[in-house]
């Protein structure tokens, strides 16, 4: 069996994209005879993030990464974040001659720009210089492929997402609210632009579910919005079939899987033209995209529910956990970085097994 270790800052109990991605992918990866573990901030000490406490980052030792990934001796190394442990591992397999492939889950230069003064430059600076060394820099979409690769970053491929539709499908529910139910799914906080959705004049309710930075202000702000907090599992699939129009108000999210099980659930979307919801849905007669929200929201009204369930059909886990694994495996074998730098992680033995290639990267 392969053994794939990713390494991520992001990991339960966080709610959030990367985290439900790299849970879901190595469910399914099993059906395909490959292991994924995992290196999280489960074993070490975290700090509450500045300007968003339920953020909790880790605080890893450089010996500590180095034991863990001897002790899991995978066949290959995946780093899923930028975060410290990311940072770490990438360290670790760059003074090792370890090869190893990376992911672009989360537009940092927004939404750092967003809550600080750095220059969205800087960031996307330090992005592309930690992506560097990747064998594979794995996108979500076409447009995220193609902004990156103008943005010179190299041997970047294609991973889509898929969807849990044994969870997320239609069923008979009432919120028991004015109807028609426009439901936003995701984090509240300020990059989400939660805002533009709740600002509209629309008839029936408007739902959020989720929880984040900005929930307490924006409950304040809009008493005639209902604020369900966050829901996980059988509670969140069943506000979903309950919903009319899933209302995607975010301009800088890089896929949004929200968007897929919304349409899983029979849930037409409502969305802005921009990259996420633009390379999911893209011409399919699921949903609208238009930079007037209100109009988007008020057409989506009337697209069959049927035709949203039959196109989240096309989009499996097993599928995205394939491609996955096709990436994370086809790597090539490197030089340590510098012998003498080398020392300070140790100079044990190391076991990592370049396997011929699976997938065709698109480099």
């Amino acid at each position: 069996m392969t053994h794939i270790l990713v390494a991520t800052d992001a990991w339960h109990p966080q709610v959030n994209g990367v985290v439900r991605t790299l849970t879901m992918m190595a469910k399914a990866a099993k059906h395909l005879d490959v292991e994924i573990s995992f290196l999280t901030p489960e074993t070490f000490r975290t700090f509450a993030m500045p300007s968003y406490p339920d953020l909790r980052l880790a605080l890893p030792r450089p010996k500590k990464i180095a034991e863990l990934i001897r002790t899991t001796r995978p066949d290959s190394i995946h780093i899923a974040t930028e975060g410290p442990i990311g940072l770490l591992v990438r360290r670790y397999c760059r003074r090792h001659g370890v090869p190893f492939t990376t992911s672009f889950h989360t537009r940092f230069p927004e939404y750092v720009s967003a809550r600080s003064p750095i220059p969205e430059r800087w960031v996307w600076r330090a992005l592309r210089w930690f992506h560097k060394p990747s064998q594979a820099v794995m996108a979500a979409t076409p447009a995220l492929a193609a902004e990156l690769r103008q943005r010179r970053f190299r041997n970047v491929v294609l991973w889509s997402r898929g969807v849990d539709t044994e969870l997320f499908h239609p069923r008979d529910i009432d919120l028991c609210l004015p109807q028609p139910v426009y439901l936003s799914v995701g984090r509240v906080a300020v990059e989400k632009n939660l805002e533009g959705f709740l600002d509209l004049d629309l008839p029936g309710t408007k739902v959020v579910v989720g929880d984040g930075p900005a929930r307490i202000a924006l409950e304040r702000k809009y008493p005639d919005a209902v604020f369900l907090g966050a829901r996980h599992g059988e509670e969140l699939a069943e506000i979903y079939a309950a919903a009319d129009v899933f209302v995607f108000p975010s301009r800088t999210d890089t896929f949004g899987l929200v968007l897929l099980e919304a349409l899983a659930s029979g849930l037409p979307v409502a969305a802005f033209p921009v990259t996420g919801p633009r390379d999911v849905i893209g011409s399919a007669p699921v949903g609208v995209l238009d930079e007037d929200l209100q109009k988007a929201c008020l057409e989506a009204v009337s697209i069959p529910r049927q035709a949203c369930v039959d196109f989240a059909a096309l989009h499996t886990w097993q599928a995205s956990a394939r491609v996955f694994v096709g990436h994370a495996t086809n790597v090539r074998p490197v030089p340590p970085e510098d012998e003498a730098e080398a020392a300070e992680f140790g100079t044990e033995e190391h076991h990592f097994t370049v396997l011929p290639a699976t997938h065709t990267n698109a480099r």
